[in-house]
Parts: C-alpha cells; structure tokens; sequence
C-alpha cells in the first residue's frame, strides 16, 4: 500500500510540472463565458491596436518562462520587492491594461473564478488568432495564479537575444521543451519589433572590434545601420519581420534562410544541424500552423499550478491579501 501511495504522491508531482490538471472548458460550469469574454475583449482591443497580438504572445512567453505559467510576470513591484515587469527584458513589455480590462469584465460575470494565469493564455491566442477569426490553437485551461514575483528570476530564466545555440537549447530544455519547440516557437518573431540596443553590437562591435557580425546578411546590416545609428540606441524599434510584422504567417523562417534574422538567437538556429533542418520544415506554411500549436501547448503546461495550489487572484497586477 506504501509504495502505491508513493508512486501515486509521484505521478501528481510529475503531472503539476507537465500540464496535469489542465483541461478543454475548465470553466464550462463556474464561468460558461469566461472564452467568450476573454475573445471579445481581446479581438475589441486588438481592432484598434494591430500591435497587440505581439506585445501578449511575447508577455504569455515571458510568463511561462520563470515560475511556469502562473502570471506572476502580471504583478507589480511593491516597496519591498522588484517584480518581473521590472526585469530588464520585461520593461518593454505592454498589454497589460488589456489584461485588467478582461480580469475586470470577469469578476463582473464570475467573481474570483478565473485565474490571471489563464487569461494571459487565452488572450495571447485571441490576439494572434483575431487575424484568421478562428482559434489557432487550443488553450487547455485550469491554471492557477502564483503569488511570488522576482526580477532577478525573470533575469536568470528568460532566454536573451544573444543567446548561442548551446544556451538556447539548455534554456528550453530547462523547461521541458525540444529543439524542436525552440525553432517553432521562435516562429513567433513573425510578428513584433525588437529594440535596437538588443541587435545592434551585431551592426557594430560583434566581437569587440568594432566589426559586424558575418553571419548577418550584409545588405540587410547596411538597412539596420540606418535605423539604429549607435549601440547605445535603446529606443528605436525595428520590425523582426521586414514588411510582414503584422501578419503571423512562416515568412520569419524565409528571411532567417536570407540571412536577416534580427537577433544574434534568431541566427543561432542555422548554426546546429537539427536546428536548421527544423527550419527547413517550417517553409511550409501549414506544417509551421500544426507546429506552433502544438508548441504553445507545451509551452503554455509548463510548471503550471492547479487544484489548490496557487489562488485566484482578484486582480492581477497584486496578490490577494
């Protein structure tokens, strides 16, 4: 009998850092519109804001990235504490009005019910999804909210855009995802800007002489010396997808084969064999929509809290007091 306990004790824990506990319509009985609310709120904003689906996909990252999926990069910083959001790679994070506006439209319908953790994923797929008008992907639901929040875990955690392919790689593996899931999910660069100071030693000083970085497609260099003038620009901002930045479609894959992804860890995906026939894969457009969403299923079950962990915060930039 003990040993069945054990083994019982050992499959929850193995199920609360793969997604167990997650579900379709988790909030089909205590909350029957919190999809509906959270889709209507999100595609309203995103109507008038073409910019957002970027801005959540990449706070939905964030999230996921340090402590699991627990929306702990929503909460503020307090007089005691440095939250996430103050983490140098969150400071450029936005949408977060949004995600009040859609917690708030649901107290209103369902008081202390749905966590902040599922709304962030929820709405990242709206955001991205509003362009084709149907669901991209599918959101299991059932996350609850965690209630520590440190900028110095956001620093540890989040992969940067200098990362090499060895540290990306670890990065994921780190949280349960494949080299597999690094190449689809750095698909997501389809949409969105990058500020300058995160690119541009590769305009200018790449390995500390003043030099540019060769792998970058020199053409493309001579474009981006004309936006980002210096290394220390940090408030120009340059589409990651030249002429397609609004569009979530596989051109991120095409101009990565032409040598034009932004970032130094856009790059690092053509320097490994395995990594760059991945690449290869996601040419085809309907093979990257099959990939992806399976990726932000994975992505989205990292170390998630459910059952009676976490709470349900009742609002989400604080913890419940």
């Amino acid at each position: 009998m003990k040993n069945g306990f054990s083994l019982f004790i050992l499959a929850v824990i193995l199920g609360t850092c793969h997604g167990g506990g997650l579900r379709k319509n988790f909030y089909k009985k205590s909350c029957p519109l919190a999809e509906q609310i959270v889709q209507n709120v999100t595609w309203s904003n995103v109507a008038t804001n073409s910019a957002l689906p970027a801005k959540l996909l990449r706070m939905h990252f964030h999230d996921c990235f340090v402590r699991g999926c627990d929306g702990s990069v929503l909460l503020d910083s307090t007089a005691s504490n440095s939250a996430e959001k103050d983490a140098v790679p969150n400071l450029s994070l936005s949408g977060f009005d949004v995600i009040d506006e859609i917690k708030s439209k649901l107290e209103e319908a369902c008081p202390a019910t749905v966590s902040c953790s599922d709304i962030l994923a929820l709405a990242a797929r709206d955001s991205v999804s509003y362009q084709f008008k149907k669901s991209m992907w599918e959101v299991l639901t059932g996350r609850r909210d965690g209630s520590i929040s440190r900028a110095s875990e956001a620093l540890a955690n989040i992969p940067s855009p200098f990362f090499n392919f060895t540290t990306l790689k670890q990065s994921f593996a780190n949280k349960g995802l494949t080299v597999h899931d690094l190449v689809v999910l750095s698909g997501g660069h389809t949409i969105g800007v990058g500020h300058c100071n995160f690119f541009s030693n590769r305009l200018y000083n790449f390995t500390g002489k003043g030099d540019a970085d060769p792998s970058l497609n020199s053409t493309y260099a001579a474009t981006l010396r004309t936006k980002c003038k210096s290394l220390s620009d940090k408030t120009t901002v340059v589409e990651m997808d030249p002429g397609s930045s609004q569009n979530f479609d596989n051109h991120y894959f095409t101009i990565l084969k032409l040598h034009e992804g932004l970032f130094q860890s856009d790059a690092a995906l053509l320097t490994n064999k395995g990594s760059s026939n991945v690449v290869d894969e996601m040419l085809d457009s309907n093979k990257f929509f099959t990939e992806f969403a399976q990726s932000m299923k994975r992505m989205g079950a990292i170390e998630v809290l459910t059952g009676t962990s976490g709470q349900i915060r009742n609002k989400c930039r604080a913890v419940n007091s």
